[in-house]
């Protein structure tokens, strides 16, 4: 009789675990269900989707222009200027393509006219057609200077976005990537107005 006991109150005392792991679950999935789950790093809102499919043409912009160095530029601070800000903006175009895809959401297209975007909202800082065809058939000082006055305003446009970003927007990684524009492009903007002043 008393091994019996003892194994009804293990029993028991097992099922009384299991039933307070059971409603813990369930509570904790009452909880997120009934907040949205606003602390999830990986939710996202409109403003998320706006920032990705405007930034990514935008950085596609500031490709162009930085792909135009190597052969044109005569300044090795501007070439290597270039170089860091193709390095550094490929890899997010491909990151934010990724976003917008697990989003639902359509990528801006490969190869569109770029110049079309200037006047969208959002879109401050992007180069006109006449802007991009000037850059493209100019060379050494001339190009530099060209060169470092469109970026400095490129960026600028940027950094308003990453800003609307940071105050709007809600997945953490989006956000971080707000951040990590704004500071890097603000510091090359001071570098960029640097050189221009060296002239």
């Amino acid at each position: 009789m008393t091994t019996s006991h003892a194994i009804r109150r293990a029993a028991l005392g097992v099922a009384t675990v299991c039933a307070v792991v059971l409603l813990a679950a369930c509570g904790g999935e009452q909880h997120t269900g009934a907040h949205g789950a606003p602390a999830a790093t990986d939710a996202h809102n409109a403003q998320d989707v706006t920032f990705a499919q405007g930034m990514i043409p935008h950085h596609q912009q500031a490709l162009e222009m930085a792909r135009l160095a190597p052969g044109h530029a005569a300044s090795a601070e501007v070439k290597a200027l270039a170089a860091r800000i193709e390095k550094a903006q490929d890899p997010e175009i491909r990151t934010m393509t990724g976003w917008l895809k697990s989003w639902g959401a359509e990528p801006p297209m490969a190869g569109m006219d770029h110049s079309r975007h200037g006047g969208m909202a959002g879109m401050s800082g992007m180069m006109s057609a006449d802007d991009m065809t000037a850059l493209e058939k100019s060379t050494g000082a001339d190009f530099d200077q060209r060169f470092l006055t469109l970026m400095i305003a490129h960026h600028q446009g940027a950094v308003e976005m990453a800003k609307t970003e940071k105050a709007k927007g809600r997945d953490g990684r989006a956000t971080k990537m707000a951040d990590d524009v704004i500071a890097a492009q603000s510091a090359e903007i001071k570098q960029m107005k640097g050189l221009l002043g060296e002239k």
